[in-house]
């Protein structure tokens, strides 16, 4: 073997070694992008609709459903703000203007007073950020023209949206 094919070999030989690295890096890249596209389309998600998301809809969904719908004559302001609490959006400024215009004239005048109860609450959609749950509720209502409880159950469908880390109602359909 001659000197130049001696230095050929040993260029060919340094050429091998400068590309098995470059390769390597590159692969570690692709398998970083692949890792981290994978976390945040995926995984993360997940995360943000697993069960324990779920019972915390369920949880806050019925809380302000029973906020809502119930109230005393003897405590409107506090029963109202309780309510607002669990509320969020267009429809905070819906029931604001609904409990100011009707319901607390209506339950001073004829001393309404409404009770309700959850008896039962689904997931129908859970989304990062955004939930629709199905609530079942029992209602009970007084009045001075009708002391003994007058009794109704009805089906709700109540959207919900994560507001600051918290669950909040934005939409209230009765169904």
């Amino acid at each position: 073997m001659c000197s130049s094919d001696l230095l050929r070999s040993g260029r060919d030989q340094l050429r091998n070694v400068k590309v098995v690295p470059a390769i390597l890096v590159l692969l570690l890249l692709i398998s970083g992008g692949g890792a981290t596209w994978l976390y945040f389309e995926k995984y993360q998600p997940r995360q943000q609709t697993d069960s324990g998301v779920a019972w915390a809809v369920v949880k806050a969904a019925s809380d302000g459903t029973v906020a809502l719908l119930s109230y005393s004559p003897e405590s409107l302001d506090k029963d109202f703000a309780t309510a607002k609490s669990h509320l969020s959006g267009d429809f905070l400024s819906y029931y604001n203007e609904f409990t100011d215009q009707i319901v607390a004239p209506a339950a001073k005048q004829k001393s309404l007073k409404t009770t309700a109860r959850v008896i039962g609450a689904a997931v129908k959609e859970l989304h990062p950020g955004t939930a629709v749950v199905l609530v079942f509720v029992d209602q009970s209502t007084t009045s001075k023209d009708r002391p003994d409880p007058s009794e109704s159950a009805s089906s709700v469908l109540v959207s919900m949206t994560r507001v600051n880390g918290k669950w909040l109602i934005t939409k209230f359909d009765p169904i």
